[in-house]
């Protein structure tokens, strides 16, 4: 008994360490504010760790995974253009060998929409991927869904 309790120890103690061990350096927020009765604006705030950063949206072929936003269809809003992005920084990195354009601290994307309805919701997902100058983490997706009101 003592040997499996010890042994259960071990097991919770290993799995609390290794969830430790997860690196989240950038954290989403979401709102969206109505610009006229028919047109909003969906702000994705992306808020990053001091000494990490993420990509542009527009990134060349051959360097980091780009930031990007995927918006469900829907019947009740439809899209205008593409979304915005603050200035980026621009650097060389050596592990991709090319000039980068990314973002610290934070970034504000902006999407503009036209409502169909007075209400809606803007489902959809967005794609990143967040470095130092150590080490990259695998891309992650987050899934979103902000309220328009």
């Amino acid at each position: 008994m003592k040997t499996i309790i010890t042994l259960l120890f071990i097991s919770i103690l290993t799995i609390t360490q290794s969830k430790a061990q997860i690196l989240h350096p950038v954290t989403w927020s979401y709102a969206a504010k109505k610009t006229s009765p028919t047109e909003a604006v969906v702000l994705l705030k992306a808020t990053i760790e001091k000494g990490w950063h993420i990509y542009s949206q527009n990134v060349k072929e051959g360097g980091p995974v780009a930031t990007t936003f995927t918006f469900a269809p829907s019947k009740e809003f439809s899209l205008v253009g593409k979304t915005a992005e603050p200035k980026p920084l621009t650097r060389m990195e050596k592990v991709f060998a090319m000039e980068v354009s990314y973002f610290e601290n934070a970034a504000i994307f902006q999407q503009k929409i036209r409502l169909k309805k007075g209400q809606t919701t803007v489902a959809g997902k967005l794609s990143f991927m967040t470095c130092n100058d150590e080490k990259c983490l695998p891309p992650d997706d987050v899934e979103f869904s902000i309220p328009v009101k």
